[in-house]
């Protein structure tokens, strides 16, 4: 008889139970704040075809002395672009073209990205001494009158964003210092009026400004000078456009392994030619009493074997000419057996009597 399958159900002590609880919870909590730095990541802010531009204006681009421009030098849709020279513009410039244009549009597109974003932190006015993390930084009036540290924690994708509500200003010899990783081409500044870089300061990232941009004497720029509505004005300033580092990946050497030939046997068949035996037929003819003739052919084997050993069938020679001999030797010896015949009947009549 068969009996139902039982399902026997086990009771766990409240207290195991209650353990088990506190350590699910610990567990997701802990996936939660694991997931943390990774859901607050930032994109970099799509610049589009302003990206090629070191210096782009929206009335116009004034220059003093021999700054140098790493990259190329627009206006939209203002025309006037002055002094260069003596300035030097390592790219292309254009001038209220279709190209500033587009470029002016993709401004917009990017100044609206880095303004929308929700905020990391609130900063002080005075971004000096302090060390910042990626994220998104939301401040009124901004100034550096220092060295503000950007540290990517060992990531070279990290983005940082920094914006004012209303201007810029750094001071004399001030520093933006790039740490861990840490690259200019996604740092943005997003400034709601206009900046000022000051006298022979060292400034890393793309200004995005609504109205204007002043690099003061002797300023080095690491990224990018772009106004939307003003002028950028530059004297003896050197900006050079920042473009992230590809990763490269080293490739993988693969061995090639030669093959080794095996040599391969060839055999030389070896013929041994058959011997072809000559056989010299014996034809011997005896002619017995009782008229019987015995006729026997006998075949002498070749010393190659070609023919049988040990008492065997003897082999009939294989050439035409061979044949030819053992017939006419046949036809010899069967006639010549007739003749012995008709003489012994003849030898056994009784000869008459005279």
């Amino acid at each position: 008889m068969t009996h139902p399958s039982r399902t026997t159900a086990v009771r766990q002590p409240a207290g195991v139970t209650a353990s088990l609880a506190l350590v699910l919870t610990a567990a997701a909590g802990l996936l939660l704040v694991g997931a943390g730095p990774a859901a607050a990541a930032q994109a970099p802010v799509a610049l589009g075809t302003t990206g090629s531009f070191a210096v782009l204006a929206g009335s116009s681009v004034s220059n003093t002395g021999p700054s140098v421009i790493n990259g190329d030098l627009g206006v939209s849709p203002g025309t006037a672009v002055t002094g260069f020279p003596p300035g030097l513009v390592n790219g292309v410039t254009h001038s209220a073209d279709a190209v500033a244009a587009q470029a002016q549009a993709d401004l917009v597109t990017a100044y609206n990205d880095a303004a929308g974003r929700a905020s990391t932190a609130t900063v002080s006015a005075d971004l000096a001494s302090q060390t910042l993390v990626p994220g998104v930084y939301t401040g009124g009036a901004l100034a550096l009158n220092g060295t503000l540290t950007l540290d990517a924690q060992g990531d070279p994708g990290a983005v940082f964003v920094l914006r004012a509500a209303s201007t810029l200003i750094t001071g004399s010899g001030s520093v933006v210092a790039l740490v861990n990783g840490a690259d200019a081409c996604n740092v943005f500044w997003q400034v709601t009026s206009s900046a000022t870089l000051g006298t022979s300061s060292v400034f890393a990232g793309n200004v995005l400004a609504l109205t204007s941009i002043t690099a003061d004497t002797g300023a080095v720029v690491s990224g990018r000078l772009l106004a939307r509505n003003g002028a950028v004005t530059l004297d003896r300033t050197t900006v050079t456009r920042s473009t992230c580092a590809t990763a490269t990946v080293a490739p993988t050497a693969t061995a090639t392994v030669a093959p080794t030939a095996s040599p391969t046997a060839t055999s030389t068949p070896t013929t041994t030619p058959s011997a072809t035996a000559s056989a010299t037929p014996t034809v011997s003819a005896t002619a017995s009493p009782s008229s019987t003739t015995t006729i026997a052919v006998t075949t002498a084997a070749g010393p190659t074997g070609g023919g049988t050993s040990g008492g065997g069938s003897p082999q009939l020679p294989r050439t035409g000419t061979d044949a030819l001999a053992i017939s006419t030797a046949g036809v010899l010896a069967i006639g010549l057996g007739g003749g012995l015949v008709l003489l012994s009947r003849r030898a056994r009549r009784p000869r008459r009597q005279v």
